[in-house]
């Protein structure tokens, strides 16, 4: 078996990471970090609970730690991890800047670690169906992709990714998902235009985006709104033969919220009712919707760390992710389109 660790016991911990771990039969949730250490205990009475990051880094207890706590502090803690010789997943977004990122990649390459970013989304049953769509031309060539993550939250609240400061904010939070989906799917865009902006009375965090990748012959477009009351599509794709919608987000999040894990049945399936529709000329028709597999994330992670297998979502292409996320807050900024560069190796 291998010992996990995770520091933070917020709602990512308990919604994304803990029952994917205990659902695992490889890998043992055997540490947390946490300033509720008597509450958590008491929460988790099988695992040993550690007042700071820090001392479950240092413990010796864990082959691999989970970083849950806020972006800010992703880079220290991930490097502190990575110099005590214990391997590390990162919560999305991996850190606040490249060059941050490229430092962890380096330490990480130096020490024979893996090094690996929660990009759970890539797993979501929308996302592969739609992937599905593409890799089966049933679209044609694609001329326009369309990626919402709209919700409406119109009242600023307290927590710290609605704050200010380095990595807070919807784009980094939200549009990290994006990101990695639209890379995952395209490559690396030739250029972009963003317009990352705080639209809620009294916000200073950025609440709003809107981000153009330019492709050759492909527009994509990243969106995401606190405004939208009003049900707004997930996905929508158009091509030569025909446009893909999909509303309402996979059903993962919700169920694990639910208490839901992959050991049950109905993990990850979505309802009829829900499916998205592929349009064409002369007709239309549902597309069953792909089941929803976080679990396949901590599944190769351990198969990579015991068998040298692929690492599921490689340092590289996290970092490739934080340069798209820096553009675009760089041209909104600015009131620019930015190129993007090369990323050199």
């Amino acid at each position: 078996m291998i010992k996990v660790g995770v520091i933070g016991c917020g709602f990512s911990a308990k919604t994304f990471h803990f029952p994917l771990i205990e659902a695992s039969d490889v890998l043992q949730l055997s540490a947390i970090s946490s300033s509720r250490r008597a509450a958590v205990a008491a929460e988790y009475p099988t695992v040993t609970v550690f007042d700071t990051p820090q001392a479950l880094i240092a413990s010796g207890e864990v082959e691999l730690v989970v970083i849950t706590a806020p972006n800010d502090v992703h880079y220290s803690l991930a490097k502190q991890c990575l110099q005590a010789g214990v391997h590390v997943v990162v919560e999305k977004p991996m850190v606040t800047s490249c060059a941050e990122a490229e430092d962890l990649l380096r330490l990480a390459r130096e020490r024979s670690l893996l090094l690996s970013v929660y990009h759970n989304r890539r797993w979501d049953g929308d996302f592969l169906t739609v992937k599905s769509l593409l890799e089966n031309k049933q679209l044609g060539e694609l001329r326009l992709f369309e990626s919402h993550f709209d919700r409406f939250r119109p009242v600023v609240r307290p927590r710290w990714r609605e704050q200010p400061g380095a990595g807070s904010g919807v784009w980094f939070d939200l549009g990290s998902h994006l990101v990695d989906q639209a890379l995952q799917l395209f490559g690396r865009p030739r250029a972009v235009t963003g317009r990352c902006l705080a639209l809620r009375e009294d916000s200073q965090a950025c609440d709003y985006f809107h981000v153009l990748l330019h492709y050759p012959q492909l527009e994509v477009v990243l969106h995401a709104s606190s405004f939208a009351a009003a049900p707004s599509p997930r996905f929508r794709v158009e091509g030569t033969l025909g446009s893909f919608v999909k509303f309402d987000l996979d059903p993962q999040e919700a169920q694990l919220k639910e208490g839901l894990t992959p050991l049950d049945a109905n993990y990850g399936v979505e309802g009829e009712a829900l499916y998205g529709r592929l349009y064409t000329a002369s007709a239309s028709e549902p597309v069953a919707t792909a089941d929803g597999c976080y679990q396949q994330y901590y599944q190769q992670i351990a198969a990579a760390i015991t068998s040298g297998v692929a690492n599921p979502v490689t340092a590289e292409e996290a970092i490739e992710v934080m340069q798209i996320l820096e553009l675009a807050q760089q041209s909104s900024e600015r009131g620019q389109t930015l190129a993007v560069a090369e990323i050199e190796r």
